[in-house]
């Protein structure tokens, strides 16, 4: 067993995670890619649990980090290879080279050995699909320009770390401003959609709010701010109904802000209302006792019957 130094295990502990983080990530990246040519299917656990075995091994026995390398598995999977026997083979003939034949391949140019992997690894260049991406939505473009970028201006680590951090900055300022759409009736139906595409019917005194998003700390203020400028709208709105059926998780900063908002439509006279609202976030409003602070029959099973009740 290797000496644990703590000091040294301070020092070495964000190299570690970073190491682990990437290995992993490349690894699972190449296995997907392999797996979806043969129409095969890989799981993210037994890959990871298969990783953390062989650097347990490596750690003992005094290897370097181990990884599944796109270069490596690209040669491999372009000489036939289909199980992990392959694997071992390589390893043997490894070996044997080793043992045998570095003299005859010490002079060996490098630009021969650099040409076998990057004619393996160019199938993995994917031009369309970037094109296609920033196309689709700018915001997941930008992700891929700034590893694409990252990794070359930094190496590997830092370059996948700048495109994980950017994609979770943009993930919080796209969460930060939910879509939310005012509805109303489609005809006679019992289907409700946004007035701003469909030929709806709306009732002055409800304003039907739908929102799609999970309500947490990063948009209840642009909740907020959206309920009271539609209500300034309207001044002939006696109820807000929010229209539920988009969020699957609240978190308590939303769920103060619900009550922010409650008290304060209640004192301009006018009620808050909830429609489809899913089990598991009615069971934490419950639990709260928000519900019952509010009233359960503010809370509907449908917009449609949510909308019968108001009017009548």
């Amino acid at each position: 067993m290797p000496a644990l130094d703590t000091s040294a295990l301070e020092g070495l502990l964000p190299t570690i995670l970073a190491i682990s983080f990437v290995g992993f990530l490349e690894s699972f990246a190449v296995a997907q890619s392999l797996a979806s040519r043969r129409r095969d299917r890989v799981d993210g656990s037994q890959e990871l649990l298969a990783l953390g075995a062989a650097n347990l091994g490596a750690g003992l026995s005094g290897g370097y980090p181990v990884t599944g390398g796109f270069s490596r598995s690209l040669v491999n999977f372009k000489a036939g290879a289909r199980t992990g026997m392959a694997s071992v083979v390589t390893a043997v003939l490894v070996v044997l080279t080793l043992v045998g034949l570095t003299p005859l391949l010490f002079y060996l140019p490098k630009a021969v050995l650099a040409a076998i992997i990057v004619v393996a690894v160019l199938s993995l260049v994917d031009f369309r699909g970037a094109v296609r991406t920033w196309r689709y939505d700018h915001t997941d473009g930008s992700t891929l320009i700034a590893t694409f970028v990252g990794v070359f201006a930094f190496g590997i680590e830092h370059g996948v770390l700048m495109g994980a951090g950017l994609s979770l900055a943009l993930y919080l300022w796209r969460s930060s401003r939910p879509h939310m759409a005012v509805v109303g009736q489609v005809g006679d139906t019992e289907h409700y959609r946004n007035i701003e595409r469909h030929a709806v019917r709306t009732d002055p005194a409800v304003l039907a709010l739908r929102i799609d998003e999970n309500l947490y700390f990063a948009n209840v203020r642009y909740l907020e701010e959206r309920v009271q400028q539609l209500v300034a709208e309207r001044p002939d709105a006696r109820h807000v109904l929010l229209i539920c059926s988009g969020i699957n998780f609240i978190d308590i900063t939303g769920l103060e802000c619900l009550e922010h908002c409650a008290e304060g439509l209640g004192e301009a006279g006018i009620s808050l209302h909830f429609a489809e609202v899913k089990g598991p976030v009615m069971d934490r409003l419950r639990h709260d006792g928000f519900a019952e602070r509010t009233g359960l029959d503010h809370f509907h099973l449908s917009t449609h019957q949510a909308m019968q009740a108001l009017r009548g």
